[in-house]
């Protein structure tokens, strides 16, 4: 098994060129990176964009994908960043709109994560931020311990419990 920097990695490939077909060109984090396929075997060359092995983020579970990710690249929605900390992962947030620029705020503010304006993303800036992300160890430490936090607080079971006790009380 490939270890986990090796998991996700940022190539020469041009920002923009791929397109999906009878659809409009989607940004370049909806590209999720990995050596291998979900049976766990290599994927053949070429079988992504640019020639690099390739996971579409909707097509592929997220969470599995997450536990052997070195590094998240994405838009800055909830599910994404929370499943993100959730094992420890850090990111690379381009945040387009709604309630993602504050998520990516927050994902700074933490330290799990670089944050690069969606208006001010190109190749240059975006390999920036990965570099920075992935050779300094105090961003993967700052995932790390919102993994504890996330599981110290037991969110799951403390919704159940409240809505039980709703459904007991009418």
């Amino acid at each position: 098994m490939a270890s986990p920097s090796s998991m996700l990695r940022w190539g020469p490939c041009k920002m923009g060129s791929t397109k999906y077909s009878g659809r409009s060109p989607r940004p370049a984090t909806d590209w999720m990176r990995s050596s291998s396929s979900r049976s766990g075997r290599p994927l053949p060359r070429g079988a992504g964009p640019c020639g690099r092995p390739t996971y579409r983020g909707q097509i592929r579970p997220q969470l599995e994908l997450l536990q052997r990710a070195s590094l998240t690249i994405t838009h800055a929605g909830l599910n994404t960043t929370l499943e993100s900390l959730s094992q420890g992962v850090p990111m690379v947030a381009i945040p387009v709109g709604n309630d993602q620029p504050g998520v990516a705020s927050r994902i700074a503010w933490t330290g799990t994560g670089e944050v690069v304006p969606f208006r001010k993303v190109s190749s240059t800036r975006l390999r920036a931020a990965i570099e920075k992300v992935l050779s300094t160890p105090a961003y993967r430490a700052a995932a790390l311990r919102m993994r504890e936090s996330i599981r110290e607080a037991d969110g799951l079971n403390r919704a159940a419990t409240v809505i039980e006790n709703a459904l007991k009380i009418g």
